[in-house]
């Protein structure tokens, strides 16, 4: 048997070198991809750490201090605390109307935005069992009752406080309602957040 010795020089067909510089630019072209996505991932998980558990940013058990503009739909402004001080409530605690309270969470101090509340999250619908018509006797002696006027009345079955609007008035009867003044309408808001106090 005849042996054939075949030395190998290093020199390699250019179609084979063509084959492991493809093979390369393919295997780190992956790890690039693999490098992304990976990156990708961990910002993504890092936003959704700092939306959940973000300092910065008001969630339920804060208290904060809002500067707001309230308007009617007319565009009437019907409250305002800008040139004064500002309105301070714990989120969560119902210290001021549903809507307001959701409107602040997520935002952040300095953080302006402007929000449309529908009389459910407000002040609630007009309710007309809320209207009360009363001897004029039961009426306090040493008051009249001016017809736009509100007065406070204390509740004979537990005490409690509300104000009340008279809304007509004859010789031997008052009209009162216990509505509150923005019942049935919807509120928008113009809020800055000026502090937040977290829990």
């Amino acid at each position: 048997m005849a042996y054939r010795i075949i030395l190998y020089t290093g020199i390699m067909k250019k179609s084979e070198k063509l084959k492991g510089k493809q093979a390369v630019a393919l295997k780190k072209k992956t790890q690039l991809q693999y490098g992304l996505l990976a990156g990708a991932g961990v910002v993504i998980v890092a936003i959704l750490l700092l939306m959940v558990f973000n300092p910065f940013v008001v969630k339920s058990g804060d208290t904060v201090n809002v500067f707001y503009t309230g308007t009617l739909d007319d565009g009437t402004v019907f409250d305002s605390n800008v040139n004064g001080t500002p309105l301070t409530f714990t989120v969560g605690k119902g210290m001021v109307i549903p809507g307001f309270e959701e409107a602040v969470v997520g935002m952040a101090v300095n953080n302006e935005k402007t929000v449309r509340i529908l009389p459910e999250k407000a002040y609630g619908l007009y309710n007309a069992s809320f209207v009360h018509v009363i001897n004029r006797t039961a009426f306090p002696s040493n008051l009249t009752p001016v017809v736009g006027q509100y007065y406070s009345v204390r509740s004979t079955i537990d005490g409690s406080e509300s104000s009340v609007q008279v809304i007509n008035v004859t010789a031997s009867t008052i009209t009162l309602d216990a509505n509150h003044a923005l019942a049935g309408q919807n509120l928008t808001f113009s809020i800055r957040l000026a502090a937040i106090n977290p829990k």
